[in-house]
């Protein structure tokens, strides 16, 4: 990642979308040249100078301190994970130009975290990792995602499958959404590990490959996904509205545990409930001979 231009467009962009009205302005006569603050009120509000401000909008966060990025986010309105991915692209600022060594992460997951995910049968859950490769995942997490399992490439990856499938479209019942908030985490996950090769990869086979990536990208936006809302059309089962929460793991830093679940008593509770049946079904089509009885 060009850390230069990305603190260049993410500033520009937030100081784009915020009218003087909303940050408190006078709204002064005559017309303006640019959507959103001037560079000049920017610096009014975050009580720095005029080339002070220009300087770090140029791209160069060097040496700026935490109070005046603090400032900057509060002049810019920030939100939490906005202010997040500034402090991020601040301390990749302060390694320019020197590439930290990328430690070995192990291979595979360990036994004991799908030892945890077999020990959920009521609930689809996985595992992945920042850019969201899913790395492991219990019975009713495969079944939930069998449309992304049907395609051969390991591991499921569900950026790909979102810009790349066509399934995608019948799968999640608000592709929009679902593709934004994609690229949104996809960012603020580039602004935290900058220099991982994978992610990068990925980045630049979306853009290369989906106009609609390219373009949400472009928007410069990031956020959280720590919970909410997941509303998908199952090919077996039909629509689900689930909720989701999206917990990290300390002993295994990247990865996050993801679990999903139903309003009990609601449709899609009965669905989870049919989806389970629609695994159990796929697995003995897969494999007669294991669901026979034995012979006594």
């Amino acid at each position: 990642m060009d850390n230069r231009r990305e603190v260049r467009e993410f500033l520009a962009s937030r100081r784009a979308r915020l009218t003087p009205q909303q940050a408190g302005l006078p709204a002064w006569g005559g017309s303006r040249r640019v959507p959103g603050l001037r560079r000049e009120e920017v610096a009014l509000l975050a009580g720095v100078s005029i080339d002070y401000y220009t300087r770090l909008e140029r791209g160069d966060l060097r040496g700026v301190s935490d109070t005046v990025l603090d400032a900057i986010a509060n002049a810019l309105r920030l939100d939490e994970a906005e202010r997040t991915h500034l402090g991020n692209l601040a301390k990749a600022a302060q390694t320019s130009g020197r590439r930290p060594r990328e430690r070995a992460k192990p291979a595979g997951v360990r036994p004991e975290l799908q030892r945890i995910l077999d020990a959920v049968t009521e609930a689809p859950a996985y595992l992945r990792n920042g850019r969201r490769d899913i790395l492991a995942a219990n019975r009713l997490g495969r079944a939930l995602y069998a449309p992304m399992y049907a395609s051969p490439a390991r591991p499921v990856n569900v950026a790909r499958f979102i810009f790349l499938d066509p399934l995608a479209h019948d799968f999640f019942l608000d592709w929009t959404t679902a593709a934004r908030d994609m690229v949104a985490a996809l960012r603020i996950e580039a602004g935290r590990t900058p220099h991982e090769r994978a992610l990068s990869d990925l980045v630049g086979e979306l853009t290369t490959r989906s106009a609609e990536f390219a373009g949400i990208w472009a928007s410069q936006n990031v956020r959280f996904h720590r919970s909410g809302l997941k509303d998908v059309h199952h090919p077996g089962v039909g629509d689900l509205h689930l909720t989701f929460e999206a917990m990290e793991l300390p002993a295994d830093p990247g990865l996050s545990l993801i679990v999903y679940s139903a309003e009990p008593g609601s449709a899609s509770d009965d669905g989870l409930r049919l989806l389970a049946s629609w695994a159990t079904t796929r697995a003995e089509q897969a494999h007669p001979a294991e669901s026979m009885p034995r012979d006594q």
